[in-house]
């Protein structure tokens, strides 16, 4: 049966990946997006598609749409460009949010709210587990996110014990691959765009603290197991559970581009985790989730990538 699935956000990095994926499925596609963090070039190579459709809006705005499922990407998701703008930012998870769930509600749609690990703050448990309620700074300079995608997830879960919406909630962790922007200063984009200018890599405090990172091509194989999934609601964290220090990172993408940039060190902004890395029990239990893509094959298509772009 052929589906017609919503993606709000899906010009952006993940979104754009996803639309790939699902219209490579045989579904209908229509991606919707404001294209404040998106680009029209990533996913330019889909236009001409006839079960492909493009709508430029903001999901702050209510919009009418008839669709089966609904995959709710909508947000900026790094630093930089969440902080731009920190009412818009919380705007769109709560009042973007709501609109989608109604648009849910009204067309019996099932709905898959990409939350994120910064609804564990800074946590004081290690690895995170899906139970973890989280340590958020509630007025931080984070918080626009970290508590927006937090209220995300108590509206989905009111809806779904109100109304009866089949919601979804994915915790996503730490993404990279092709498609991510050069200026949104996180850190595998940051350190590949400077390596491969011959810049300075610039590491936010001593380096020590960690990430996982996920190649976006097991992330979005997580999320379409999600939506497929019947009985289960989540939160579930998606992610890679190999743990890296950012200075590890930073001397892998030294030594995958050849670079003869210096790593220098800068004062750590505040707010900013000390750990991060998501425990899959769950995923692996009720989705049968298990990451297959090493980080030295991820961090080699993502600079083949950059190269491309610079």
């Amino acid at each position: 049966m052929t589906k017609t699935i919503l993606i709000t956000g899906g010009a952006g990095f993940i979104g754009s990946h996803l639309c790939e994926k699902l219209l490579s499925e045989g579904n209908n596609v229509i991606c919707l997006d404001n294209f404040f963090t998106g680009s029209k070039r990533n996913i330019e190579h889909l236009l001409g598609l006839k079960n492909f459709e493009l709508i430029r809006h903001d999901i702050v705005e209510p919009i009418l749409i008839e669709a089966d499922e609904i995959y709710n990407l909508a947000c900026p998701a790094s630093p930089v460009h969440y902080q731009y703008n920190a009412i818009k930012t919380i705007k769109t998870s709560v009042i973007g949010v709501t609109n989608m769930l109604g648009l849910a509600k009204r067309a019996k749609a099932k709905i898959l709210q990409a939350s994120t690990s910064e609804v564990y703050g800074d946590p004081l448990m290690h690895p995170q587990k899906e139970e973890y309620w989280g340590n958020v700074n509630p007025i931080g300079i984070r918080s626009c996110y970290d508590e927006g995608k937090r209220v995300a997830e108590t509206l989905m879960m009111d809806y779904h014990r109100q109304h009866c919406v089949q919601i979804k909630i994915m915790r996503i962790f730490n993404t990279y691959g092709p498609r991510m922007a050069e200026n949104d200063g996180r850190v595998v984009s940051n350190f590949i765009v400077q390596a491969l200018k011959g810049e300075d890599i610039t590491i936010y405090g001593d380096g020590s603290q960690t990430r996982s990172f996920c190649y976006v091509d097991d992330l979005v194989r997580g999320m379409v197991t999600l939506m497929e999934k019947d009985h289960f609601t989540g939160p579930v964290n998606i992610g890679n559970d190999s743990e890296y220090t950012v200075l590890e990172l930073a001397e892998m993408i030294k030594e995958f581009t050849g670079s003869k940039s210096k790593i220098v060190h800068k004062p750590l902004p505040s707010d900013d985790p000390v750990k991060r890395r998501p425990d899959l029990t769950l995923a692996g239990k009720e989705l049968h989730y298990k990451p297959a893509v090493p980080i030295h094959e991820g961090l080699n298509k993502t600079i083949k990538y950059f190269k491309t772009v610079l």
